[in-house]
């Protein structure tokens, strides 16, 4: 199958890419995976995206394109693929689309994780990390520590990163309305949108995607 999967910030899109991905048995391509990995490897894409990051302004949807492209063109995602991160705008998904038909390819599905927005405003400004090691990361509501504002693992203080305060969460909310939903209406006018709520323990929202992508495959 080749799937996008799409939803806002905080919906959980990394964690069921990769159950999905492997339960499917195609690669999952991250956007921030791509943009590392070309980057560490100094392709010239690489080199390109790293320039207008320097310089803090956004990579064009060109160099984004054509490490997409590259990727999807290897040997393990003949058999399919599930794109994460892209297409992120309607620029994309329509470059996305001549590129697919320019191959005699087609998306099989677009999975649509749908959050209310406090919940995710809940998820993410809830987040808080070790000071000491980033790998160690709690949750006021769903994973607190025993001591408040104290790493159980190594007793390191914890704290809430820049990007994940309330305010930052819901500018990220607002550029994801502008931009990335336009996409799904987009895809809907193709019959390709599956919606799935992504309430719930991962692996229940990992049955309902399957389940949904089944009955669309």
């Amino acid at each position: 199958m080749r799937i996008v999967l799409v939803g806002p910030p905080g919906a959980g899109k990394g964690t069921q890419a990769a159950y999905l991905a492997e339960n499917l048995s195609i690669p999952h391509i991250s956007t921030g995976d791509l943009f590392r990995a070309n980057i560490s490897q100094g392709t010239e894409l690489g080199r390109r995206a790293k320039s207008y990051m320097d310089a803090g302004d956004l990579v064009p949807d060109e160099v984004t394109i054509g490490m997409a492209k590259e990727r999807m063109g290897r040997p393990d995602a003949v058999g399919g693929f599930l794109l994460d991160g892209f297409p992120r705008n309607l620029s994309q998904a329509e470059s996305l689309d001549a590129m697919l038909k320019s191959e005699g390819m087609t998306l099989d599905a677009v999975l649509d994780l749908e959050v209310p927005e406090d919940e995710v405003v809940k998820r993410i400004a809830g987040r808080r990390i070790c000071r000491n090691d980033s790998s160690h990361v709690f949750h006021v509501t769903y994973h607190p520590p025993k001591a408040e504002g104290v790493c159980d693992t190594c007793g390191g203080d914890l704290y809430q990163r820049d990007d994940d305060s309330e305010e930052t969460v819901r500018k990220r909310l607002e550029v994801y309305h502008a931009q990335t939903e336009p996409i799904i209406d987009y895809y809907r006018g193709q019959g390709l949108v599956v919606t799935i709520s992504a309430l719930g323990p991962v692996t229940e929202v990992t049955g309902r995607a399957m389940e949904a992508l089944g009955k669309q495959g």
